[in-house]
């Protein structure tokens, strides 16, 4: 994939106090988290996988250099096989910084699997009171999800703590950028990206509330009370570890669930597929895949966009309005308000 540039940031806008918390598809209110200042806390758990606390410390430096104050939740270091402490465990970590007001912002540790496990063990009455951002993207897009769905609660898809670079000063400059977003979107710059065109991408200009995440969670999550809801909105996708035959019956059930039929604007990041087993050859492309779901409809299309498991990965305001213009000689997401 070409290496993806980052345009300049501008100011931030006002965030909105929270509505009633109840589903209403139709027009919603964005719910903005207040934006972190210096002093304010982060804290981090383990909702899926499993880290140690000594992985986590270029993480926990790095922010401390924002001037914000870490929490290290009680996931931290714990280990139940592949999870972070068992089902119960995580549960009960997330629902206490979920619960304590004077967190501001929760940052996932590391995806993996197992938010699908507890997530409907979480009680949500306190967060909503006074929501904050969770941070995290691929299994955490549950998460994402699951907020945008049912209380419009806005919330941030980027990379995690297992992500953050050693020794940041050396790291590529790919990498400290994605990382410095994080930085950008909680302490509320309003986020402006600048992608390479690509030959393949379908031209136009699309405004709505930005949704997705991984192509796997999304379709997990169809049929349950944190199903994605992709109406009149501009839909992102990324995944990572899957046959090209996979991921075409992940897009055929999207497209059959109506996902994809009223969509302002779809934008594909990050696809790492794995090389089909001999004799099992696939025979169609990404694109080809793409293209067969989404052409009988006019909205815009993007290719390359830098989010997934990859080293450019720039944090995203998930559940907030954006502006997609893709052109012949350039793509721009902008983000553009935080109400419709």
């Amino acid at each position: 994939m070409k290496r993806q540039e980052f345009l300049s940031l501008v100011p931030a806008l006002t965030s909105l106090s929270f509505a009633d918390g109840s589903i209403n598809d139709t027009g919603p209110t964005v719910v903005v988290p207040p934006y972190l200042k210096k002093g304010d806390k982060i804290a981090i758990t383990c909702p899926a996988g499993w880290i140690s606390l000594e992985e986590i410390q270029p993480a926990i430096q790095q922010m401390e250099s924002w001037g914000l104050v870490v929490r290290v939740g009680m996931t931290v270091g714990k280990k139940d096989f592949s999870f972070g402490g068992t089902d119960e465990e995580r549960a009960k970590d997330m629902q206490i910084l979920l619960d304590d007001h004077s967190v501001r912002a929760i940052m996932c540790a590391r995806g993996g699997y197992g938010v699908s496990r507890m997530m409907d063990k979480l009680n949500y009455t306190r967060f909503k009171e006074k929501p904050k951002w969770l941070i995290g993207f691929s299994d955490i897009t549950a998460f994402h999800l699951h907020l945008e769905r049912n209380y419009h609660i806005a919330s941030i898809h980027s990379k995690m703590c297992n992500s953050f670079p050693l020794d940041f000063a050396i790291a590529e400059p790919i990498v400290q950028q994605s990382i410095l977003s994080i930085k950008s979107a909680l302490t509320g710059t309003s986020m402006k990206y600048a992608v390479v065109p690509q030959d393949q991408n379908r031209t136009g200009i699309a405004s709505g509330i930005l949704v997705g995440g991984n192509l796997s969670i999304i379709i997990s999550m169809l049929g349950s009370k944190s199903e994605l809801n992709t109406d009149e909105k501009i839909l992102f996708l990324e995944e990572a570890g899957e046959y090209m035959y996979s991921i075409d019956r992940m897009l055929m059930t999207l497209k059959r669930a109506g996902k994809l039929d009223k969509l302002k604007g779809l934008i594909i990041g990050g696809f790492k597929v794995k090389p089909d087993d001999p004799g099992e050859e696939f025979g169609r492309t990404l694109y080809d895949v793409m293209y067969e779901k989404v052409s009988a409809y006019k909205y815009p299309v993007c290719f390359g966009f830098p989010v997934g498991h990859q080293k450019d990965n720039p944090a995203i305001k998930h559940g907030m309005k954006h502006m997609l213009t893709v052109r012949k000689d350039g793509v721009e997401l902008v983000e553009t308000s935080s109400t419709m």
